[in-house]
């Protein structure tokens, strides 16, 4: 083993440069980032009549939480976002479930009819039946004013299961060979050996699913006429609407001016909020799931 000499190597000016140089690169672009967001919290705080002057910067100007009041007021906003919670939660389990069984199979060439089903699925991310075929499926199917009306549309993406492929492609043959060799059946290959080795692909995919239905509101909009089922993207988007005929100065009161101006804003922070929270704790995952998961063969 290698001893420890303690020397330090001096770092060349070039390098310093370069690291600063980064350093501040990075800011700016944190900068940029959070702006935007930062921008809607301040303006969810303020009153109509800084934003209507464009006042507003970061700062809140004339506190005010009379759209949080009256958002959190209804009760259909919290039963929404319970709908959300479940949509979300049923939907990347579904998701996952059934993106890992074709992703899989898909990765190993030695599959019989591979490359014609490897090119089935491909063809699927550039053609679709069109909006009227898929409505009157769906009626068909009964799927209407149903759970599964909202979630089976966005159970499956092509993008995603190509990510998939290619990560389990990159699973050792050694390891899924060892497995055989102590008996274990395909499926429990699958299970016991290759799914724990891919955590940061699976990290990827839950985050992508949980923030693809958590948002989706267009779904809502063509299969779920009971607003009991709506989504709090779609329950929110129907509030914006209202709040924005009701803007009329001359028929609405103060606070509904005031809702009005900001309701937008307000309802941007409700939504992306929780998925803000979530992001950090996998966010490792994330990254390292997306370089493994695009490399090609």
């Amino acid at each position: 083993m290698a001893e420890n000499t303690g020397v330090k190597v001096k770092e060349s000016t070039g390098y310093i440069v370069f690291k600063w140089f980064n350093t501040v690169i990075m800011l700016l672009v944190c900068a940029v980032t959070l702006y935007p967001f930062l921008y809607l919290v301040a303006q969810s705080f303020s009153s109509e009549e800084a934003i209507t002057l464009g006042k507003v910067n970061l700062i809140p100007i004339g506190f005010n939480i009379e759209t949080y009041k009256s958002v959190f007021a209804k009760g259909e906003f919290m039963h929404s976002y319970k709908n959300t919670v479940v949509y979300s939660v049923l939907g990347t389990i579904l998701s996952l479930v059934f993106s890992c069984c074709m992703a899989y199979p898909l990765s190993k060439k030695e599959l019989k009819g591979y490359k014609v089903l490897t090119k089935f699925v491909i063809f699927t991310m550039y053609f679709g039946g069109g909006l009227i075929p898929n409505y009157v499926l769906m009626m068909k199917l009964h799927l209407v004013n149903k759970v599964a009306g909202f979630i089976i549309p966005s159970l499956l993406s092509t993008y995603y299961i190509i990510l998939m492929k290619s990560f389990f492609a990159e699973t050792p043959h050694e390891l899924e060979e060892a497995g055989e060799l102590d008996g274990l059946t395909p499926i429990g290959i699958f299970v016991r050996i290759v799914l724990p080795l891919s955590m940061p692909i699976i990290a990827t995919m839950i985050l992508f699913n949980a923030v693809g239905y958590w948002n989706n509101w267009y779904n809502a909009f063509l299969y779920l006429d009971k607003k009991e089922m709506w989504p709090v993207a779609y329950y929110l988007k129907t509030v914006i609407s209202g709040a924005s005929t009701s803007a009329d100065p001359g028929e609405a009161s103060a606070e509904k001016m005031q809702i009005a101006a900001n309701i937008k804003s307000c309802s941007m922070v409700l939504m992306a909020l929780p998925i803000i929270c979530v992001y950090p704790f996998i966010s490792k995952y994330y990254v390292e799931g997306m370089m493994l998961g695009g490399v090609k063969e």
